[in-house]
This record gives C-alpha cells, sequence and structure tokens, in this order.
C-alpha cells in the first residue's frame, strides 16, 4: 500500500508539495537568483517542520547543549573576564607583557555619542594575536596588547576638536594564547561597538593610512567624523557623508541595547547561557 495514502491529509498535501518542490528544484533553467531564493525558502521549511517535530515528542528537549569544549562557550567566559577587569585611562597605557582582548569606553561629551558615553558598552573592542602562535607565557606572548592600545591611543590624540583622550578608559585581559579571536567575536556579538569595523557604521580606527599612489580611496567614515589624520585628510572623498553616520547611528542604538552598568552585562550574559 502507497504510504502516501495513509498519511493523514495534511501529510499528504505536505508530501505532494514536497514533489513539486523536487521537480522545481531539478529545473536546470532557474537562474542563480531564484536557485538562492528556493534554498533559502528550503532551509527555512526545514527549519519550521525540525521545530514541529519537537513539539510532537511529549518530552520536552532542550533548545541547546552546554559544551564546555566548544571555542564559542569558551569566548563567552573569556570575554566576561575581561568585563571583570579594572578599568584605566586610555591615556597613561604602562608597557605590559601578553596577547588578548580589550574594550575601549567613551565617557565624554561628543553629541553623537550620548548614548553610551559613561556606560558599560565599549565604543570599541578589539584582540591582540601573540608574537608567537602557541606562546605559553605573557613574555613569549610579546608586549601585544599595549602596543594595540597605544596604537588607538595615537589615533584618537589626533582627532584635534572632537575628542579629547581624556575621556576614554580601557579593559584589557591576557588571555591564553589562541583563545583571544573567540572572546573577540562574542564581544562584538553582545556589545556591537559602532567604531568595529563589523557593524559597518564608523569603521576605520585601525587605518593605518594607504601609499602615495592609493590617494583616491575613500576616507573612513571614523576620519569624517573626526578629522585629524594627515593621511585621510588627503583622500579624494568620504565613505559617507557626516549625517549619513549620525541617521546610522540613530538606526543602531533604537535596535541594538546599551548597558549601564556592569549588572546589566551580567544579566545578558547568564540570559543567554539558560537552555530553554
Amino acid at each position: 500500500m502507497n504510504s502516501q495514502n495513509t498519511a493523514p491529509g495534511s501529510v499528504g498535501a505536505l508530501r505532494e508539495s514536497l514533489e513539486r518542490l523536487t521537480a522545481d528544484a531539478s529545473d536546470t533553467s532557474l537562474s542563480n537568483a531564484k536557485r538562492k531564493k528556493l534554498e533559502t525558502q528550503i532551509k527555512e521549511a526545514i527549519d519550521e517542520l525540525t521545530a514541529l517535530l519537537a513539539k510532537l515528542d511529549p518530552i520536552a528537549q532542550p533548545t541547546s547543549i552546554f559544551d564546555p569544549s566548544n571555542p564559542k562557550v569558551v569566548g563567552r567566559f573569556v570575554a566576561l573576564a575581561m568585563v571583570a577587569q579594572e578599568s584605566h585611562p586610555l591615556s597613561d597605557i604602562p608597557k605590559f607583557y601578553g596577547s588578548g582582548v580589550y574594550a575601549i569606553y567613551y565617557k565624554g561629551s561628543f553629541p553623537a555619542y550620548q548614548h553610551i558615553s559613561g556606560t558599560e558598552t565599549p565604543i570599541y573592542v578589539g584582540k591582540a594575536s601573540p608574537s608567537v602562535s602557541n606562546a605559553r607565557s605573557p613574555i613569549e606572548q610579546g608586549a601585544k596588547l599595549s602596543g594595540r592600545l597605544n596604537d588607538h591611543r595615537k589615533n584618537i590624540a589626533k582627532a584635534v576638536g572632537t575628542l579629547d583622550l581624556a575621556d576614554f578608559e580601557f579593559r584589557s585581559l591576557v588571555v591564553q594564547s589562541g583563545w583571544e579571536t573567540a572572546a573577540e567575536d562574542y564581544l562584538i556579538h553582545l556589545f556591537q561597538p559602532i567604531w568595529n569595523s563589523e557593524t559597518n557604521i564608523l569603521y576605520g580606527l585601525g587605518k593605518h593610512g594607504d601609499a602615495a599612489t592609493t590617494r583616491a580611496n575613500k576616507r573612513s567614515p571614523w576620519d569624517t567624523l573626526h578629522p585629524g589624520r594627515a593621511w585621510a585628510a588627503a583622500s579624494a572623498e568620504d565613505a559617507k557623508s557626516v549625517k549619513q553616520v549620525e541617521a546610522e547611528l540613530v538606526r543602531h542604538f533604537a535596535k541594538h541595547p546599551v548597558y549601564p552598568n556592569l549588572q546589566a552585562v551580567l544579566a545578558n550574559f547568564i540570559g543567554e547561557l539558560r537552555q530553554g
């Protein structure tokens, strides 16, 4: 007996739809755009059916499994350890051994940054990889964290008229070699810092300049909002206008939460660890 004939009506209709979908997917005349759209729709349908199967099971299933060996899980805890460190003035960075992760915080009065000024939401986060990939001690890692922070200090200090170095603080954490990337990824996920390139708003702080033969490159949004670096002034045009950046910041802050204190950061961290 054909199993399709014995299936409930809704399941039988699903099988018929699946046969039509198989025929559509086998159509060699599909354009790349239509094929990608179909692929997305199929994946969405698979997710919905998987969720339906979970609902049919009388025994509850956790939404996730806690795996301490997962690099993403380790990255979460390394990031939290960084947030737990004392903050220090960015204007006075001692030279110290070690690689790892860091966060820069703003507490000034620049109008575009008032949402995060004085909060626990950093304006920028980053990592400094060790000098030797398998370095086992801070000395072997080299003075990478302090070096990276000093690079940022010098760049911010050049933004005369818009930024005051005294309005910046930092936290840093020396991390066992190899774990800094996972920690940075989680920090970006959690805070969505507006100076990080991943948020695609005010990228450009870490840029070190262009060669004389590439002066036609567009000026980064960071340099547009904070002029002062000589090589950036020589760029032909802005990648974004000031108005565009300001509008993107408004949308960003409406979408992503700002953490007023460490308690709010910890509450979010704990919330993401909960199994449904």
